[in-house]
């Protein structure tokens, strides 16, 4: 059987490479336009696709995946988080979904930990000075931050990313670790004498905040404007999670008031717009959602994503089922 398989967005080589090793003379179509499509266009794309190969920025929505049923049997997403996906619509119409867990915990820990020093150190304030001419000569006053060394951390979802975080922190950086979550985990204290604290004390005592938790409806806007005003305000608050699990609106008047000291993001609440505002604040570094981009993560997660399809459609299970 000639398998179709569409991809959404332009994927690194390895992906399709072992399509076609996995599914010999299978049709594989790329999106090969620099936006993502709206559910119309991917529904109209992939019309008689067996295979779907998504990011987490499609809408792959009931609507969608009625429209490309029955033919589609395998949807694999090219991220973690599955909220963009409508799982049990897809386990109602015995469509397989598979995720790559497991392989960007590394880069999007480096991510984070750099926008924290960046923050703290205001390093993307003082590259745009330097290349403005406005370094005029060392000075005992001149751009100073805060230090890291020391300095309590309070990560919020304790999965495999934020332990990396907090290892990262704690071991190179000599910082106490806090975290909040809805269970205890034993290895995190044992490992890096953490604490397990609820949420309004991890922002009242945390001088870095790092956000790692699912979005779900319970942590939409879960730090709002009243907890935002539980930080410090020499506190650093990093979003490489989920961009609606922050009121941007609210961190944005914030940061404007000098509540806090400084905000790094990779995610946004309404991606990849951002709150009125934001990119007008000197005390916010902005990255344009690139946690797991370097070559060997990206590269990896269109293996797996590859497999996971292949996998489906040569009637084995997948490694990493999610629905």
């Amino acid at each position: 059987m000639r398998h179709f398989i569409f991809v959404t967005r332009a994927v690194p080589a390895p992906t399709l490479e072992l399509l076609q090793a996995e599914l010999p003379g299978c049709q594989v179509v790329v999106n090969q336009q620099d936006r993502n499509l709206s559910r119309d266009e991917i529904l109209a794309a992939a019309r008689g696709a067996s295979g779907l190969i998504c990011t987490l920025a499609d809408p792959v929505d009931r609507a969608l995946l009625q429209g490309l049923s029955p033919a589609l049997r395998v949807v694999a997403t090219y991220a973690v988080g599955t909220n963009n996906i409508d799982l049990e619509a897809a386990r109602e119409l015995n469509i397989r979904v598979a995720n790559t867990p497991g392989v960007l915990t590394d880069a999007t820990a480096e991510i984070a930990v750099g926008l924290m020093l960046a923050c703290a150190r205001r390093m993307v304030e003082g590259d745009a000075m330097t290349r403005a001419g406005r370094f005029h000569g060392w000075a005992p006053l001149l751009h100073l931050g805060r230090g890291v060394y020391g300095k309590t951390v309070g990560i919020l979802g304790a999965g495999r990313i934020g332990k990396r975080v907090a290892a990262s922190m704690h071991h190179g950086f000599g910082c106490p670790v806090l975290y909040a979550s809805r269970s205890l985990h034993a290895d995190w204290e044992s490992e890096l004498g953490a604490r397990q604290v609820p949420l309004d004390d991890l922002l009242r005592q945390s001088d870095f905040v790092s956000i790692h938790c699912p979005l779900t409806p319970e942590t939409r806007h879960l730090l709002n404007a009243q907890r935002l005003a539980l930080l410090k305000p020499t506190a650093v608050l990093v979003n490489t999670g989920r961009g609606p699990v922050v009121d941007e609106a609210a961190l944005v008047a914030a940061l404007r008031a000098g509540r806090l000291l400084a905000a790094g993001f990779d995610v946004y609440e309404r991606e990849p717009a951002l709150a009125d505002g934001l990119k007008d604040l000197p005390n916010a570094v902005l990255l344009p959602h690139i946690g797991s981009a370097t070559v060997e993560t990206r590269d990896e997660m269109g293996r797996m994503c590859a497999q996971a399809v292949a996998d489906v459609l040569n009637s084995r299970e997948p490694r990493h089922p999610v629905a």
